[in-house]
C-alpha cells in the first residue's frame, strides 16, 4: 500500500472501523523486497549457469579443434594476435584457460599492431594486458597512411591492409622466437570466406584451421575454427572486454562479406542447421568428385581400370 493510501486511511479513521494495514509496519515492503531479491538471485544463478554452459562449450571446442589439428604441442611459443576485437579477445581469454590445465606446456605472448589510426585508444590494450599479467608487445607500424595513399576513396581496404598486417607481424613473430601464430577467426569467418572465394575469385578454397606460410617460417593456427560467432558474442558480453572498433575497414558499408553474412545469416532462417553441414563440407572434401585436375589424376583413370571383365566375357550372342 502507497504512502497515500495510508495517509488516506489515518485521515479517516473517526468514520471508519479500524482494520489491520501491515503495511502500518513495514511488513508489506519486507515481504516485496524479500521477493525482490529471490527473483534477482534466481537470476543471478541463472545467467552465471548459461554462462558456464558458454564458457564450457568453447572451452571444448577449441579444445577439439587444437586436438584435431595438432595446433599446440610441448614447448611451443604462440603468438597470439590481438585486434582489440570480440574475437581475438575471445581467443585469448581461452587459451589462457587451457593453459592452466593442459597436458602440455606451451607459452602465450600477445601481441597488438598499433596501425596509427586516428583516434585509436593506445592505452586500452597495455592496460588490459598489464592487468591479466599475460606478457604482450605493442607493434607499432603505420599501415594506415599505405592503405589510405594507395586505396581509392570508397574502395574495400580490408585485403591491402590484412597483408601488411600479416607481413609485419610474421617478421615480429621470428623477432621473438614464436613457432606458432593464434588467429581469431571462427567458424563463420570460415564459411564466409568460401562464398567469398566461390562468387568473387572463382575458387573453391576457405581458411584453413592450420596453416604453413608460403616461406614455411611460420605455424599459422586458428583454435576458434570450431566456434560459432553468435557464442562468442555472447562470452565477449559477459567478460566485458574493451572492445576497439575498427575505423579503418569496420565502418565501410556494403562490404562483400557483409553481403555474405546476411545470406547465410537468412539460409539459418529458413532452414536451422545449414551453416552446420556447410563447415562441415568444408572438412569433408572428395577430391574425386570435384573437377581440379591438380588434386585428382584424371587424365590416367583408364590406366587404372580393371579391364578383366572385358578380356573374360562371356558372349551372350549363340552363332
Amino acid at each position: 500500500m502507497s504512502e497515500s493510501n495510508v495517509s488516506e486511511s489515518s485521515s479517516s479513521a473517526q468514520d471508519a472501523p479500524q482494520v489491520f494495514d501491515p503495511a502500518a509496519l513495514g511488513g508489506e515492503p519486507k515481504i516485496q523486497d524479500s521477493e525482490s531479491d529471490a527473483t534477482t538471485a534466481a537470476a543471478e544463478r541463472k545467467s552465471r549457469t548459461e554462462f558456464n554452459k558458454l564458457q564450457k562449450r568453447l572451452r571444448r571446442n577449441v579444445g577439439k579443434a587444437i586436438e584435431d589439428y595438432r595446433m599446440i604441442e610441448d614447448g611451443d611459443k604462440i603468438m597470439v594476435c590481438l585486434s582489440g576485437g570480440k574475437d581475438s579477445y575471445t581467443m585469448l581469454d581461452i587459451l589462457m584457460s587451457l593453459q592452466k590445465s593442459a597436458p602440455v606446456q606451451f607459452e602465450l605472448v600477445a601481441v597488438n599492431m598499433d596501425q596509427k589510426q586516428p583516434g585509436f585508444p593506445e592505452h586500452i590494450l597495455p592496460a588490459y594486458l598489464e592487468q591479466l599479467g599475460v606478457p604482450y608487445h605493442i607493434v607499432e607500424k603505420d599501415t594506415y597512411s599505405v592503405v589510405k595513399e594507395i586505396v581509392p576513396e570508397g574502395k574495400t581496404t580490408c585485403g591491402l591492409c590484412s597483408r601488411l598486417r600479416r607481413g609485419t607481424l610474421y617478421g615480429f613473430a621470428e623477432s621473438i622466437g614464436a613457432n606458432k601464430i593464434a588467429l581469431g577467426h571462427h567458424r563463420d569467418d570460415i564459411i564466409e570466406t568460401l562464398f567469398l572465394n566461390m562468387f568473387h575469385g572463382g575458387k573453391l578454397k576457405a581458411m584453413p584451421p592450420k596453416l604453413l606460410s608460403d616461406d614455411k617460417k611460420h605455424v599459422l593456427i586458428r583454435p576458434l575454427a570450431y566456434c560459432k560467432e553468435k557464442d562468442i558474442e555472447a562470452f565477449s558480453e559477459a567478460r566485458e572486454f574493451p572492445i576497439i572498433p575498427c575505423n579503418l575497414c569496420g565502418s565501410q558499408e556494403n562490404l562483400q562479406r557483409q553481403n555474405i553474412k546476411q545470406m547465410l545469416a537468412d539460409w539459418e532462417k529458413q532452414q536451422p542447421g545449414r551453416s552446420e553441414n556447410i563447415f562441415a563440407a568444408v572438412c569433408n572434401v572428395a577430391p574425386s568428385q570435384l573437377g581440379d585436375r591438380e588434386l585428382w589424376n584424371f587424365e590416367e583413370l583408364q590406366d587404372e581400370q580393371d579391364k578383366s571383365h572385358l578380356v573374360n566375357r562371356i558372349s551372350l550372342i549363340q552363332t
